[in-house]
């Protein structure tokens, strides 16, 4: 990524008001994925959310979220057209909840 200040890789999607009764993170789709993937996850209750994108060297490359979320269903789609081919890893974080996934870009 070269840091263009105007490059957003991400857009939320969807937000659904069912309650959700645990915590989920999703595998991204589709995946592997060229340029554009979704990444779905649910919360149980009001909770600050993190969900960041990171390198195989552990390196974090950009944060898709970081903010205070009501319970619900989310999506957002990464997309990685300004990233290098390989494998990434994404962790979302809420209150004592971390869960990491692995994605794969192939251009």
């Amino acid at each position: 990524f070269n840091g263009t200040a105007n490059y957003s890789p991400e857009i939320e999607i969807t937000v659904s008001g069912n309650l959700q009764k645990s915590y989920t993170l999703n595998q991204n789709y589709p995946n592997p994925f060229n340029p554009i993937t979704v990444i779905s996850y649910s919360l149980p209750d009001l909770q600050r959310a993190t969900l960041k994108i990171y390198d195989l060297t552990g390196k974090e490359v950009f944060t898709l979220v970081d903010e205070l979320k009501p319970a619900g269903n989310f999506s957002v789609a990464f997309d990685a057209t300004k990233f290098r081919s390989g494998e990434y890893f994404y962790i979302l974080k809420a209150g004592n909840f971390s869960q990491t996934k692995k994605m794969v870009l192939v251009k």
